[in-house]
Order: structure tokens, then C-alpha cells, then sequence
């Protein structure tokens, strides 16, 4: 059991049936009344996203949160296919669970798969991946005065601003929780 005065980001509770994970938490000392935290919290399983009130004396369950590392295999229509690679255990997942996760993933890549109490109800793609741009307009010298940047398409069809002397053929370095270009390779 948690209390509510010990909460953290990134702390995963069971509150009325609900697993959330506390995303910003304050505690708050008014000048009358009693202390209290307050919080906001992400459904797990659906991404909704509240702000809640607690006393610190409440207490709460930690929800435990299984994320096994899986090889993503390939993609057939809607499902996307995974396998475990310790009992080599294959799982098909809809799109509407794995939602834009893929976006910067090969196929043969290891993701950790997140369930809880057996239900799958999200994707973790890796921190960062390298992808080679197969397509991108050229860029033009003397333009870098601003550190002006240009759309490029990966290797997974995802779509990054990259700055301008990256070209076609560039293997790069991707940040998959921002989108964001980090480096040639």
C-alpha cells in the first residue's frame, strides 16, 4: 500500500478499479485547513488523463505492471505481431492498442509489451532507433544561418524534420517519445 504522501511520478496505483500512473503530483499546505495532494493521473489502460485530490493519509494498492521484452516480427493488415523471445511465444495485437508506437520501428526490433493482469494495453517502441532517410529534398548551402530544418521520410514512413545537410541515404538517430531528429550515425 501507497499513501498519498508518498506519492512520485511514475508511481502505477489501483484506484477504484482503475490503474493509473501519477504523472505530476504536489503536495499543498494551506494556510487553513488540512494538507492535501494534489494530482494528475493517467489511465493506463484507456490514456485518459485526471486531476485528483487526496489526503496524505489515504492509502492505495501499487498495481503491478508486467513489460516483457518482445521482437516485433511483422504487420498483417490490422494486427501487428510480436514474439517472446525467452519461450519464442507469438502474440497478435490490434491497431487500435498499439496506436502510433510503431511509428519508428523495424521489423525484428525488441519493444516491451505492457500488460496488467494478463491484458495487454500498450507498446513501448525502444528509447531511440537509427533509420536511413529514403527521402528528403536536397538542402542548400549557404541556409544554415538560421539552423533551418526539412521534412525527411524514414525507412518506416514516418516523417521527420531533420536539419539541412541530411540527405538521402543518412542514417540518423531518432528520439520515438518526441519525434525528434538527434544525430547522423
Amino acid at each position: 500500500m501507497i499513501s498519498a504522501g508518498d506519492f512520485r511520478n511514475g508511481i502505477t496505483l489501483e484506484i477504484e478499479g482503475q490503474v493509473v500512473q501519477i504523472l505530476e503530483f504536489q503536495h499543498v499546505k494551506p494556510g487553513k485547513g488540512a494538507a492535501f495532494v494534489r494530482t494528475k493521473l493517467k489511465n493506463v489502460i484507456n490514456g485518459g488523463v485526471v486531476e485528483r485530490t487526496f489526503r496524505p493519509t489515504e492509502k492505495f494498492p501499487a498495481a503491478r505492471i508486467d513489460r516483457v521484452d518482445m521482437q516485433y516480427l511483422y504487420a498483417d493488415g490490422d494486427l501487428y505481431n510480436f514474439m517472446n523471445t525467452e519461450n519464442y511465444e507469438q502474440l497478435a495485437l490490434n491497431q487500435d492498442l498499439i496506436g502510433d508506437a510503431l511509428k519508428f520501428v523495424k521489423e525484428n526490433e525488441i519493444c516491451k509489451v505492457c500488460s496488467y493482469n494478463g491484458n495487454v494495453f500498450s507498446v513501448e517502441p525502444p528509447l531511440f532507433v537509427e533509420l536511413e532517410i529514403t527521402d528528403t529534398e536536397p538542402g542548400f548551402k549557404g541556409d544554415t544561418a538560421t539552423g533551418a530544418s526539412k521534412p525527411a521520410t524514414v525507412e518506416t514512413g514516418a516523417v521527420v524534420s531533420v536539419p539541412l545537410f541530411v540527405e538521402i541515404g543518412d542514417r540518423i538517430k531518432i528520439d520515438t517519445r518526441t519525434g525528434e531528429y538527434l544525430s547522423r550515425v
